[in-house]
C-alpha cells in the first residue's frame, strides 16, 4: 500500500528494475495503455478525492505547483466516465480566458490534454460547452458574472483557483442553489486554490461537510524544475508570502493588506467604552437593493477622544448586515439611539439620497442629524489616512469584530480587489471624526441634515 505522501507510479519506480519488469510484464498491451491514463495509478494520495461519502466540498488549498490543477481535471473526467448523459458539470474559473487555458484546452493539466483518447470530450467555444462521448456534458462559469450560475442545475463542480475570485463568496452561493441534481450521484464539488485570507475560505475550512487538503509545492519536486526551487521559492522562505504560495497555509492577513492584526491587537480597549468627545454612526450602502442580489449595508459605530491633545478613534460596535433598505435603515437609527450618537453619516455615490432617504422613512428616524458624504477620491486612497491612524496606535477597537477585521486585513487594493462595505463605513466614520478636522481646522463645525 501507497505511504501517504507518495503514488503508486512512484513506489513502482523504486522497485529494483527486474521487479518492474515482472509486474509489467504481467500486463496486457491494453492494460498497459489503460495505465497511462489511470489517475489512480500516477496521483499521489492527496491527489485523490476523499475515500468517505460524506462531504460535499473537497477543498485543495495548496502552494504553487502541488498538482492542484491536474487533480481537479482529472477528477471532473473521472466524474463525467461514471455519468451520462444525465450528468452536468460546472467549470468556474475566474475569467473565460483562465477557465479555457488552465481548465480546459491549453496547459498541461488541462481537461482535454489529459483525456484518453477513446474518451476526449468535444469542446465548443461558442456555446462554452464539453461533451463526452457518453453524453456527460460541461458548461465554462466566468466568476466575474456569479449570476451564469443561477442556471445551473448539476451534481459536479470544478472551481480553480477560487481565492482569486472578486466575489468567490457570491460565486459560491450561486453554484450551491444549482447543485442540486442526484440521478447520477451525490453532488460533489472540488475548489483547488492557493489560499489568502478570505473569510469565505476561513468558512469553508470549518464547514463539516467540507473536505480539506493542504499540502506544499515541495510535495511535486520529482516533477518540476529544480531551478524553481533554488531560485524562485528560495526567494520567498521564511516570508509570509511564502507560507501561503510555497506551503498553501491560510494567513490572518494579505501581504498587500493596509492593516495588520497586530496594530489591532495591540491597541484594542477592554472594558467599557470611554468617555468619548463625539460619536457618528457612518453608513456605506449596498450596491444594489434588490433582495438576493443585494450587497451588505456597512453600518459602523465609531467615537473620537482627545488623549494628550491627539484624537484617538474608537470602533465601538459593527451592525453591518444583508438586508432590505427598510431593515439596514432601521439597523441604523437603532445604533443611533443605543449609542446616543451625535450624527449619521452615509455615503452617496450609490443610489444619491438613497440613504438619507431610507432613515427618514424609518418610524422615529424623520429628525435625527444626517451628514452626507461623497468620494471624490478612490478608495484605496481614502483609506490610507485610516490605516496610518491604526499603525500609530491611534484606533482602538472596544472589543472584537473579527467580520470587520477579516476585511481590514485582507483587502488588497493593489490587486484590483474591491473594497468590502465594513471597511469603507469604518473609513467613512473616521474620515469625519478625524482626518477632515486634522486637515482642515481644529475647529468642528459639520453641516448636518435634520430632515425636512
Amino acid at each position: 500500500m501507497a505511504r501517504s505522501d507518495t503514488s503508486c507510479a512512484s513506489l513502482l519506480a523504486s522497485l529494483a528494475e527486474s521487479e518492474r519488469e515482472r509486474i509489467l510484464g504481467s500486463l496486457s498491451d491494453e492494460e498497459i495503455l489503460s495505465l497511462r491514463y489511470d489517475w489512480r495509478f500516477w496521483g499521489r494520495p492527496k491527489q485523490l478525492p476523499p475515500l468517505d461519502d460524506d462531504w460535499l466540498i473537497w477543498l485543495l488549498m495548496t502552494g504553487r505547483g502541488f498538482g492542484k490543477t491536474r487533480s481537479g481535471a482529472e477528477w471532473v473526467i473521472q466524474r463525467a466516465v461514471e455519468g451520462n448523459k444525465q450528468r452536468w458539470i460546472a467549470l468556474i474559473g475566474a475569467t473565460p480566458a483562465d477557465v479555457r487555458d488552465y481548465q480546459v484546452e491549453k496547459a498541461p493539466s488541462s481537461i482535454l490534454k489529459l483525456s484518453p483518447p477513446w474518451f476526449r470530450p468535444l469542446y465548443f467555444p461558442s456555446t462554452r460547452s464539453l461533451v463526452w462521448p457518453n453524453g456527460s456534458h460541461a458548461t465554462v462559469f466566468s466568476a466575474e458574472k456569479p449570476d451564469q450560475l443561477r442556471g445551473f442545475s448539476g451534481d459536479t463542480a470544478w472551481a480553480d483557483e477560487f481565492a482569486k475570485y472578486k466575489r468567490p463568496e457570491l460565486v459560491l452561493e450561486n453554484l450551491l442553489f444549482g447543485m442540486r441534481e442526484a440521478k447520477v450521484s451525490t453532488p460533489r464539488i472540488c475548489i483547488t486554490t492557493t489560499p489568502k485570507p478570505l473569510a469565505i475560505l476561513k468558512e469553508l475550512v470549518r464547514d463539516k461537510d467540507t473536505r480539506v487538503i493542504t499540502g506544499s509545492s515541495y510535495e511535486n519536486r520529482d516533477n518540476l524544475d529544480p531551478r524553481w526551487f533554488s531560485k524562485v521559492l528560495s526567494r520567498f522562505e521564511g516570508t509570509a508570502t511564502g507560507a501561503q504560495e510555497i506551503y498553501g497555509r491560510l494567513l490572518d492577513e494579505m501581504p498587500g493588506a493596509r492593516w495588520k492584526r497586530q496594530w489591532i491587537a495591540d491597541h484594542r480597549h477592554r472594558g467599557p467604552a470611554p468617555a468619548l468627545d463625539r460619536i457618528v454612526v457612518a453608513v456605506d450602502p449596498p450596491g444594489s437593493s434588490k433582495s438576493r442580489k443585494a450587497g451588505e449595508c456597512g453600518i459602523v459605530v465609531c467615537g473620537v477622544k482627545r488623549i494628550d491633545g491627539v484624537r484617538h478613534g474608537f470602533t465601538l460596535d459593527d451592525r453591518s448586515c444583508k438586508a432590505t433598505p427598510a431593515v439596514w435603515g432601521k439597523t441604523v437609527l437603532e445604533a443611533f439611539r443605543d449609542w446616543h450618537a451625535d450624527t449619521i453619516v452615509g455615503e452617496v455615490n450609490y443610489g444619491g439620497e438613497m440613504v438619507e432617504n431610507t432613515i427618514r422613512t424609518v418610524p422615529g428616524g424623520r429628525d435625527v442629524p444626517f451628514k452626507a458624504v461623497t468620494a471624490t477620491r478612490g478608495k484605496a486612497v481614502r483609506a490610507e489616512p485610516i490605516a496610518a491612524l491604526a499603525e500609530q496606535g491611534r484606533d482602538h477597537h472596544c472589543g472584537d469584530f473579527p467580520p470587520l477585521e477579516d476585511e481590514l486585513c485582507t483587502w488588497e487594493p493593489d490587486q484590483g480587489m474591491p473594497s468590502p462595505n465594513r471597511l469603507d463605513a469604518k473609513v467613512w466614520g473616521y474620515t469625519e471624526l478625524i482626518v477632515e478636522y486634522e486637515a482642515i481646522t481644529d475647529i468642528e463645525i459639520p453641516v448636518l441634515s435634520r430632515g425636512r
